[in-house]
């Protein structure tokens, strides 16, 4: 009797690939779950005795997930397979009664070695395990280029400052600069920000990462990074410069890394301090016109700490992306 397996993403792109590694040879009925609610529904129907469980979803995420099956006894061995790679994230999966950890981009080497581990994998089945066709757009393909590389920077981030990293789901859409307006403006609930500009540039591919760090963040960061007057002017442009370095170095190594391509930085520029969104964005969109955006918004949690991060690709960089991204999915 074929094993019921499930895949249970957001991204269409990690469920393509998820499935494209599990062993040719394995006998498994597969099911796919777009969000953390259909894969609950699907377990409950017995189609996930074994489940492939992302962590940052729409809708329900995998940590209600592991829970509810906790709560309702729910015959499940679940795999975590996510970009949040912070030990924090390990521990509470495991918590909660993950069997494993899996770090996104997996391999097929890690899959086949876990599944041998527990006793799960037993090939030589004559079924020809070929996944269903699914179809992956260029949006969903950069959102989890983006997720993978949101996932790197919080681990550094929370490495460095001995914290945990609330992660949200990255919004990525290619945008006219009026809508980049609109976009930047959703964050004018905050009386003020300040913004840092770096620079990057790879073969085919060009933008700028902005930085715009909510004022009220400042002395909490401060105090984390350990400065000792951290309500003086001065150190807020550290904390903001330090900060820079940390989430964009690291989110576009994450980049690079999938997309096998390197990424020069120019030197960080202060755009504008203690400002509104209008203001910022009044004196600074006549360079960003069409464009695709990349945009997370940072949490540390227990902390008054929030900064958004965007990635402004520009549009001649657009064609580069996509051969690279289809180049993934070949």
């Amino acid at each position: 009797m074929s094993l019921p397996i499930l895949i249970c993403d957001d991204s269409a792109l990690a469920r393509k690939q998820m499935a494209r590694i599990l062993p040719k040879d394995w006998d498994i009925e597969l099911t796919f779950a777009t969000n953390g609610a259909e894969g609950l529904e699907a377990i409950r129907n017995g189609k996930g005795e074994v489940v492939f469980l992302d962590l940052n979803m729409p809708v329900m995420d995998g940590y209600d997930v592991l829970q509810a099956i906790h709560d309702e006894d729910l015959p499940a061995m679940v795999i975590v397979v996510s970009g949040d790679i912070q030990p924090q994230a390990h521990a509470k999966v495991k918590s909660l009664g993950a069997l494993d950890f899996i770090q996104k981009p997996i391999s097929t080497n890690g899959i086949s070695h876990i599944l041998q581990a527990y006793g799960i994998l037993n090939t030589g089945s004559d079924q020809n395990n070929t996944p269903a066709m699914i179809e992956v757009d260029f949006r969903d393909a950069c959102q989890e280029v983006a997720n993978i590389a949101m996932g790197r920077a919080a681990d550094l981030l929370a490495k460095l400052l001995n914290v945990y990293v609330l992660l949200p789901i990255p919004s990525v859409n290619v945008l006219e600069v009026s809508e980049l307006t609109m976009t930047l403006k959703a964050t004018e609930q905050y009386s003020s920000i300040s913004a840092l500009c770096q620079g990057f540039i790879g073969a085919g591919v060009a933008g700028e990462a902005l930085l715009l760090f909510h004022d009220s963040s400042f002395k909490d960061m401060a105090k984390l990074m350990g400065f000792e007057n951290p309500e003086d002017s001065n150190t807020e442009i550290e904390v903001m410069i330090d900060t820079g370095n940390v989430l964009i170095g690291a989110f576009l190594s994450g980049i690079s890394e999938q997309l096998h391509m390197q990424f020069s930085q120019s030197h960080p520029v202060v755009l504008g301090r203690h400002c509104s969104v209008n203001d910022l964005v009044q004196e600074n969109a006549s360079k960003w016109s069409r464009t695709l955006a990349m945009e997370i918004n940072y949490r540390i949690e227990g902390h008054n700490i929030q900064c958004d991060l965007l990635l402004l690709f520009t549009e001649d960089s657009l064609p580069t992306l996509n051969n690279k991204l289809n180049y993934m999915l070949d």
